[in-house]
């Protein structure tokens, strides 16, 4: 991998974790430590890392956990839509997987009028949105904390969904390809993300359009497992033609 490509990939990885260790990095992209340490250097001056002993976190880290903010806020128009749209498929009563994410989080604000939910979700904020709603019950696995996603992850994050099964999840991804299906840029969210996967009877997936056909680092696929994407008028009307053959029911808004 050329040295711009795998520094791209590292901020994403960053971005997306809160933080990563040189260590984890080194295995991660089969580099030795000391490459890590100058990749983590050149970024630190670009303003968007900061470099700690054994590592670097993302610059504005502490901020997303004291002012509820999440990193990623691009596009939040589509997302706002998108997330409009995927409430209309909720009723009172419902038993749900909500991933975490700003358009899952677009989501979760417009299902403030729905009551007696059933609520699995790996989100924070989501968690305190929809909690306000005393008929609303509410399930937080534990785990590891991520700061940009304001969510949790990791293995005890997953033992959660063994002997868990509902209706519907709502899903987010970093990207979707039609061949490569889910991805995202860390391995941190895989094992996660499946069980959620396996644990639901209905699977919507919440994407704009900007990430559709884009492959990340870590590939899930699953994408015979989506039962209907939810996406913008910025979708290439051939992808929709594509995605409908392979059996996903594709809803633009």
């Amino acid at each position: 991998m050329f040295q711009d490509m795998r520094r791209e990939k590292i901020l994403d990885l960053i971005r997306e974790n809160g933080s990563c260790t040189v260590q984890n990095l080194s295995q991660i992209f089969n580099v030795t430590q000391p490459t890590i340490r100058q990749d983590l250097e050149a970024l630190e001056k670009t303003g968007t890392i900061v470099r700690q002993h054994g590592g670097a976190f993302i610059n504005n880290y502490a901020s997303f956990a004291a002012q509820l903010q999440l990193e990623h806020s691009e596009h939040l128009d589509e997302k706002k839509r998108i997330g409009s749209k995927a409430a209309e498929f909720v009723q009172s009563g419902d038993s749900i997987i909500l991933d975490s994410g700003s358009t899952l989080t677009e989501m979760a604000k417009c299902l403030a009028s729905r009551t007696n939910l059933n609520i699995v979700t790996t989100a924070l904020n989501i968690t305190l949105l929809l909690g306000k709603e005393p008929s609303n019950h509410l399930i937080l696995p534990g785990g590891e904390f991520k700061a940009p996603t304001l969510s949790i992850t990791g293995d005890r994050a997953v033992a959660l969904f063994e002997n868990l099964y509902v209706e519907k999840l709502f899903l987010a991804t970093g990207g979707f390809s039609l061949q490569a299906g889910l991805t995202y840029p860390g391995f941190s969210d895989i094992g996660l993300k499946r069980a959620m996967i396996q644990s639901a009877k209905t699977i919507y997936l919440l994407a704009d359009s900007s990430k559709l056909e884009k492959i990340l680092f870590a590939s899930l696929g699953c994408q015979d497992k989506i039962n209907y994407l939810i996406t913008d008028e910025g979708v290439d009307p051939q992808y929709v033609q594509s995605a409908e053959h392979m059996g996903i029911h594709v809803i633009i808004c």
